[in-house]
């Protein structure tokens, strides 16, 4: 029954969001998948999270979509997330509730909440940071950057990222409650442990964005962009390796950030449990 719930709510969701155009055909696909297991082999809490960040992240890119578009163009994606897209941000987390439901252990929690706080974190960043009206500085060498360009940080898109990995980290804490069947942790630390590990993923993010992503310049406009394409002419590798992608960036980040909530939260139980 539990997997039917899944489906079903799956399907509504990510019907929704591909009628909004949040997602592309394949990206729903992935998203209907991946909210059955997260249901099915899981419960609410890990559904619930993963339904936060989607929504959250979903309303929050459809803000002010007009003053986004000149960053949006050094994306190497961007409008409705695809498959891939999905996966990066939410497959970890699958395979997580899939390791849960074969071997149960408070580990998968910890690593779990890390992750969303993580991807939250980044999304948050990335859709309020867009809109300063300060340039984005480099997380490596502090000079400006032109805005949406990898490696760049803001107040604003930092203070956003502390925000939404809390957000996560609340949740977490209540759901955990109202469920009555998570680890034997302080329930209140699981909110730090969002905001710090979340905020610490968003900032590896960065940092790998700003070193070892590949990035490409465009021949046409001169500019410095994810995508292989740019002004409808193919660009050419200028930095960076050339399978670290952003979603190559995104999936380790998450894991930063994963671990770094288990950690938290091992350390709130010895010194607090």
């Amino acid at each position: 029954m539990d997997w039917i719930i899944g489906a079903a709510g799956a399907c509504l969701v990510a019907g929704a969001a591909y009628a909004k155009r949040s997602l592309s055909a394949s990206g729903a696909i992935a998203a209907l998948i991946m909210g059955t297991v997260y249901y099915g082999a899981g419960d609410l809490f890990w559904f619930g999270l993963l339904l936060l960040f989607f929504v959250t992240s979903s309303a929050l890119s459809k803000v002010k979509q007009a003053e986004k578009r000149q960053a949006e163009q050094m994306y190497e994606k961007s409008g409705r997330r695809d498959a891939v897209q999905v996966l990066a941000n939410g497959g970890i987390g699958m395979l997580l509730c899939l390791a849960n439901y074969i071997w149960p252990a408070p580990v998968w929690f910890g690593l779990f909440v890390g992750v969303m706080a993580t991807v939250t974190a980044d999304t948050w960043a990335t859709e309020w940071g867009s809109l300063s009206r300060r340039p984005p500085r480099s997380i490596v060498t502090g000079k400006p950057l032109p805005a949406g360009t990898s490696g760049g940080v803001s107040l604003r898109g930092s203070l956003a990222a502390i925000v939404g990995a809390g957000m996560i980290g609340t949740a977490g804490s209540v759901l955990l409650l109202w469920m009555d069947n998570g680890p034997d942790w302080p329930l209140w630390a699981w909110i730090p442990a969002g905001a710090i590990a979340g905020t610490f993923g968003a900032f590896v993010d960065s940092y790998l964005g700003a070193t070892v992503q590949v990035m490409y310049r465009c021949p046409s406009c001169g500019k410095s962009v994810e995508s292989r394409i740019h002004c409808g002419t193919s660009t050419v590798r200028y930095r960076g390796w050339p399978l670290m992608n952003n979603d190559a960036v995104n999936l380790l980040s998450s894991a930063a950030g994963g671990a770094l909530a288990l950690a938290v939260m091992i350390l709130a139980g010895r010194w607090f449990g």
